[in-house]
């Protein structure tokens, strides 16, 4: 009971419903966060999961919002449809977009090399006599790695903010193709930086000057961009790693992959958009709409059942059950994670904005096809022994352990990557002694995992 009355205690947090109906609108055409949803927000704040959570739904005739937690720990703000997130790997459907922006206007296509736009000092890697093109890039069809082997962070809090262009083209001049082009799937930031850098040069700007004259200002996204202005900063639910604040993070080369900050508010008008929605609540509609054959060509299938049964479109993922077809992707950064899409039809879109490292995905899932099950929520194990620690001591957060560990109902989540990545956060605060109690708790946790033990011997 102890134990239950301290999260009990700590969740305490209000919530925030606001919901925006057009004139006339029937109960058959609302559309609406449903209660298990909310309340499965609830259970993932209140039992540690994560610190806050905004959710945006949007149909043809009504919005509505759900927050729920706080913008930072500690605080008393609640976030909103207003609060600035970052939104990580959802930028690339924003890179994509700017790319068939450049197709439909007849710039560059899409099965152009890559080559023929980077500076003649530069080598894209080819494979066979094939090289690869802009729908390589935006597929994940490349060949290219993840992320390039030449990036040494020096902070790894903020691992891109000192990767260079230069040190881009020193990769790719210098890398071996493991496979054929487009033989396989596999997600790559460093292809995806590399096209919404390629595209910027096309057009003899920077990255985020592209974005903001192409994107964010014909769709009114006035509180979306990359660099913070005053007013973003004044509004940014700040990011977490397992309870602890964190650094935002700055990704000036491979800004196309995941540099980009928003708001709910913002992101329900760039779904509008590519819902292509005549009507939607009033400040949500861009009308005309100058991307609209941009977006809808970015929507198109280029791989089908590329990975988990799920289709590629430029940037887009798109999902089919039965009748049900949801165009998605998601995002995540040091401190964020966020889902957004939408489904064919126009009917819905959704967006879930959170200030934790912690998945997101099935919300944004169910939300758009309610036969994907929701995530059961435990208390995070992790979360309770960090507030022993913090609030009390190190042998309170044993005593905290054990009891978690004998309770007869199995309602805490352990989980050791993220027990293992608190006691380095410990350790890199130079608590050691928290660090270390971590460590050992992770070995008897998951006594046949080598990782605990590795992590023991170096605290």
């Amino acid at each position: 009971m102890r134990l239950l009355f301290r999260i009990a205690y700590r969740g305490l947090f209000l919530f925030l419903l606001v919901a925006f109906d057009a004139a006339g609108v029937t109960a058959q055409d609302r559309v609406e966060i449903p209660f298990e949803v909310k309340e499965s927000i609830h259970q993932r704040v209140d039992r540690g999961r994560n610190v806050g959570i905004v959710i945006g739904i949007v149909g043809p005739r009504n919005v509505e919002y759900y927050g729920y937690g706080r913008t930072r720990v500690g605080g008393f703000e609640i976030p909103d449809e207003n609060s600035v997130f970052e939104i990580g790997s959802i930028s690339k459907v924003f890179t994509s977009i700017l790319l068939a922006d450049q197709v439909v206007r007849g710039k560059i296509g899409l099965n152009d090399p890559v080559q023929n736009y980077v500076p003649d000092s530069v080598s894209i890697p080819s494979k066979n006599g094939v090289q690869i093109s802009f729908a390589n890039l935006a597929t994940h069809m490349s060949a290219l790695p993840r992320l390039p082997d030449n990036m040494a962070p020096a902070d790894p809090s903020n691992p891109y903010a000192d990767y260079t262009v230069d040190q881009l083209y020193m990769f790719l001049s210098g890398y071996e193709l493991r496979r054929d082009i487009g033989s396989q799937y596999e997600y790559s930031n460093l292809a995806v930086g590399l096209l919404g850098h390629v595209l910027a040069l096309q057009e003899g700007v920077s990255y985020e000057d592209l974005l903001g004259a192409r994107i964010l200002t014909p769709l009114g996204m006035e509180s979306t961009g990359i660099t913070f202005t005053e007013d973003m900063l004044s509004r940014l639910a700040r990011g977490h790693d397992q309870g602890i604040e964190v650094s935002n993070w700055d990704i000036p080369t491979l800004a196309g992959a995941g540099a980009i900050r928003s708001t709910a508010r913002d992101m329900l008008r760039f779904l509008v958009a590519n819902m292509r929605l005549e009507t939607a609540p009033e400040d949500l509609l861009i009308k005309p709409n100058p991307l609209s054959e941009a977006m809808h060509l970015s929507h198109q299938t280029v791989v089908k059942d590329a990975t988990d049964g799920m289709d590629i479109a430029l940037g887009w993922h798109v999902r089919v059950n039965g009748d049900i077809e949801s165009v998605w992707h998601n995002g995540g950064t040091g401190g964020y994670r966020s889902f957004a899409g939408f489904n064919r039809g126009g009917s819905m879109g959704i967006v879930v904005l959170t200030n934790s490292t912690a998945s997101v995905d099935d919300l944004g899932f169910h939300l758009l096809d309610d036969s994907f099950p929701l995530q059961e929520v435990k208390y995070s194990a992790a979360a309770l022994i960090r507030a022993a620690i913090e609030d009390q001591s190190v042998d309170a957060a044993w005593e905290t352990y054990y009891e978690m560990r004998e309770a007869v109902v199995d309602e805490y989540e352990f989980n050791e990557q993220t027990m293992n990545a608190m006691g380095y956060q410990f350790l890199q605060n130079e608590n050691v002694a928290a660090a270390l109690a971590v460590f050992q708790m992770n070995v008897d946790a998951f006594p046949d995992s080598s990782n605990p033990y590795d992590s023991v011997a170096e605290a």
